[in-house]
């Protein structure tokens, strides 16, 4: 549970922060909230030469809103998201996850680039379709959320380049819900289903989105889910139909908590419930 020999630099801006990250190579780290780093280094499973941490960065923080946008700083922390309820899903996700002093440190930015299948904002950033910005020596580019996330612990970003900001569609008039089981509310989800809803003028479903937590090596839409209730009722029975398909297309893993089959019942479950609660 200790790791191996590293060099430590805390620069004062982004631009030192992206030159060191350049000359470090393979071999250097940046470092946010370190939630995900640095239990990954006690066990040696991630072994940087150098380590470069972030928190004197400050223009990476905050949280405005812009022509229907959420714009939030990668080192933003979970607890900001959590303390702002008119951010909708985001917020409430951002409440759900381990406890207060993990959401104290914890860094949107950095629960992103980490690429955990487990953890509960890569499936809000899928379902809400955002995206994040990402700057390397080539400049700047904006990479979206159905792009991002490639295998497990494995995203599209660069070595050389920062995530610098998150891009979330405020989502006016959408209802939310977020559903995660948990043998301890601290614990990582063993399912998680994020739910968005948005009602037509007759009732009916204008548009519906549903992503899961830990039903494979990335966060999942379910668009068999999504495609059984868009343009159609919103009520209890259609919205149990619909979450039957919720398993489709998934790959849970198998682990201590349960099995992939178990997994599976969870995520109809937990989508059923979740869509009741965003349709309201």
């Amino acid at each position: 549970m200790i790791p191996s020999e590293f060099d430590y630099v805390a620069p004062a801006s982004f631009d030192d922060a992206l030159r060191l990250l350049g000359e470090g190579g393979e071999d250097a780290k940046l470092l946010a909230g370190g939630h995900s780093l640095i239990p990954l280094m006690k066990l040696r499973l991630a072994v940087p030469s150098l380590l470069i941490d972030l928190r004197h960065v400050s223009d990476l923080r905050g949280i405005d809103r812009t022509n229907g946008d959420w714009r939030i700083g990668a080192l933003t922390r979970h607890a900001e998201l959590q303390a702002k309820p008119e951010m909708g899903l985001a917020s409430v996700v951002a409440g759900t996850i381990a406890d207060q002093q993990v959401r104290n440190r914890g860094t949107i930015g950095g629960s992103l680039a980490h690429g955990d299948s487990a953890s509960d904002l890569p499936t809000v950033l899928l379902a809400a379709e955002g995206a994040v910005v990402a700057r390397g020596p080539g400049g700047e580019r904006e990479v979206a959320a159905g792009d991002l996330f490639l295998d497990y612990l494995t995203t599209a970003l660069e070595p050389n380049e920062i995530v610098t900001q998150v891009r979330l569609p405020a989502l006016d008039g959408y209802g939310h819900a977020y559903e995660k089981f948990t043998r301890r509310a601290e614990d990582w989800a063993m399912v998680g289903v994020c739910a968005l809803v948005k009602r037509a003028g007759d009732g009916t479903c204008e548009d519906v989105r549903v992503a899961f937590t830990n039903m494979g090596s990335t966060p999942l839409r379910a668009t068999a889910v999504e495609d059984a209730l868009r343009g159609g009722a919103l009520d209890a029975d259609a919205i149990a139909r619909a979450s039957e398909n919720a398993a489709e297309g998934t790959d849970p893993p198998s682990d201590l908590n349960a099995t992939p089959e178990y997994k599976r019942h969870l995520a109809r479950v937990l989508t059923r419930r979740a869509l009741t609660r965003a349709a309201g």
